[in-house]
């Protein structure tokens, strides 16, 4: 700590010697910072205030039917995106500045100077802005911000519609692009159902079709065996008979073959569909599950039913030969029953085998069409993919178009932001820069800055040395020996007259900035009154 204190002073000391330069350069810098402060002209502050009302009415009514702007934010974007070239060329031209310019380079000097000097301020979060210009002149600076206002709600009625006209051309645009887009699809997609029209069916897959011309044909083989079957026992009924002659044996095998015959094919179908669904759920479910015990009672009553029904209809059969016996006496008629049985089943064969080709063609055609099928589909499901985005996007963008249309009608036949001045334009009639205390007192610290810093310079420049260790820190060599100067009384003298005079002239340069500073308190509370 010392040794900093050491070097302080010593810094001092070499200071006081060029203090008479320094305290020149203090004088001359005061007096050129106290001329210009009272040389600066006085500015004149005009302002006004607007209120941005974003609340509407209309609002909620039309919410979902128009695309409502975010008015607040764009009040807010216009604020900031005011102060641009093109409005200030445009607020020069309004508030007739352009006159004060001939040539190019004063009218790029006069835009420049009204871009700084204006300002738009937000009071609050309640849409309040606060316009304001600085000028010299009153007058022109409250023609500058009448003529801001009226670009500011020029330009904000006017962004609004342009962007709900851009909007809509733009949207008119891609419809037309995505009309064309969907015409070719729905082509694309008639001439792929067309070709392959005996193919992509009913939109099941294939194995299940597959699946299902399988099971259909495994029961028309089923049904062709039996009714081949009875055929053929009717075949050895009739050539027994005709060996034996028509005996009474021949009655009851033909009371046989008519009780074997007798069968309920529809209520056989239900009782088998229900069956396998039965199966279908007491693989999911338990015996008490509601469904399961509902069909067990729909197959009991089926059964029930299907008995009685056997059960008339062989009664029926048993009555009929013995009738027929009975009146005709012989074995003619026992002939003529098997004859009309035998050609029954003949005819039940002939259309069963029928039955059995068509499903083997179909199982055929299926099986030859399971190579293909995948390609088919997959191509089937990207062309009706493709169709779905198209006519999507086409649906979006009609129904954005007519919220847009409805949106500008808005904008035109409503005020969704209603601007109201608060405050119009109107120039302060006393100025409000520059602040010519402020500015003075800045100029007399920066007068005693400068003669410090000008006294520090030159001791750096040319340094004189007080001290012996400092002289052999500086040089590096070795000291043999100090011869101290004598002081006499006449040295003692003129010191203190020249500490005397740097007195006087350090004093004389407070006492003037105190003098300028008095005289300007003075003018200002004239100004005040």
């Amino acid at each position: 700590m010392e040794a900093l204190i050491g070097q302080l002073l010593i810094i001092a000391r070499r200071m006081w010697k060029y203090r008479w330069v320094g305290l020149v350069v203090a004088w001359v810098a005061g007096v050129v910072g106290a001329v210009v402060v009272f040389v600066l002209p006085d500015r004149y502050e005009a302002s006004a205030r607007i209120y941005v009302d974003t609340q509407s009415t209309l609002k909620p009514l039309m919410t979902g039917l128009a695309v409502l702007p975010n008015v607040d934010e764009q009040v807010k974007m216009l604020s900031r995106t005011l102060i641009t070239r093109p409005n200030v060329e445009k607020l020069v031209r309004m508030a007739d500045l352009d006159l004060r310019s001939q040539t190019k380079a004063q009218q790029d000097a006069t835009i420049e100077t009204v871009t700084s000097n204006l300002s738009i301020q937000s009071v609050g979060r309640d849409n309040l802005y606060t316009l304001g210009y600085r000028d010299s002149d009153p007058e022109t600076a409250k023609r500058v911000v009448q003529s801001l206002v009226s670009i500011f709600v020029e330009s904000s009625l006017g962004s609004t519609r342009k962007d709900s006209s851009t909007a809509t051309t733009f949207i008119n645009e891609q419809i037309k692009s995505y009309e064309a887009k969907l015409e070719e699809a729905e082509t694309r997609l008639k001439e792929f159902r067309l070709k392959n029209i005996g193919i992509s069916g009913d939109g099941k897959d294939s194995a299940a079709k597959i699946s299902e011309l399988s099971a259909q044909l495994e029961r028309a083989r089923l049904e062709y065996r039996e009714a081949a079957n009875a055929r053929d026992a009717a075949k050895a009924q009739l050539e027994a008979e005709k060996a034996r002659g028509g005996t009474q044996t021949t009655q009851q095998s033909l009371l046989q073959e008519a009780n074997a015959n007798v069968s309920t094919p529809e209520l056989d179908a239900r009782l088998a569909e229900y069956r396998r669904n039965l199966d279908a759920l007491l693989q999911r479910y338990t015996d008490q599950h509601p469904d399961i015990v509902t069909t067990r009672k729909l197959i009991k009553d089926l059964e029930e039913q299907r008995k009685r029904e056997l059960a008339e209809l062989r009664r029926a059969a048993a009555a009929t030969p013995s009738v027929g016996l009975t009146q005709g006496g012989g074995g003619s008629l026992a002939m003529q029953e098997l004859v009309r049985i035998l050609a029954t089943t003949e005819v039940q064969v002939a259309s069963l085998r029928a039955r059995v080709d068509e499903y083997s063609g179909r199982y055929a055609q299926a099986m030859a069409a399971l190579k293909t099928a995948p390609q088919v589909e997959a191509e089937a499901a990207q062309l009706n993919r493709d169709y779905a985005i198209q006519k999507r996007n086409y649906e979006d963008l009609v129904q954005r178009r007519e919220q847009a249309a409805i949106s500008g009608e808005l904008d035109v036949a409503s005020g969704i932001a209603d601007f109201r001045v608060i405050e119009p334009p109107r120039a302060n009639p006393k100025p409000v820069a520059p602040n010519r205390l402020l500015l003075l007192a800045g100029a007399m610290a920066a007068a005693l800055g400068v003669g410090v810093f000008t006294t520090f310079a030159a001791s750096q420049l040319r340094p004189v040395f007080y001290d012996a260790d400092d002289l052999r820190a500086r040089c590096e060599l070795p000291i043999l020996g100090v011869v101290t100067r004598l002081v006499t009384d006449a040295d003692r003298a003129r010191l203190r007259v020249d500490l005397i005079r740097f007195s006087f002239g350090a004093g004389g340069l407070l006492v003037m900035f105190a003098i300028a500073l008095t005289v300007l308190a003075v003018q200002l509370s004239r100004q005040v009154v």
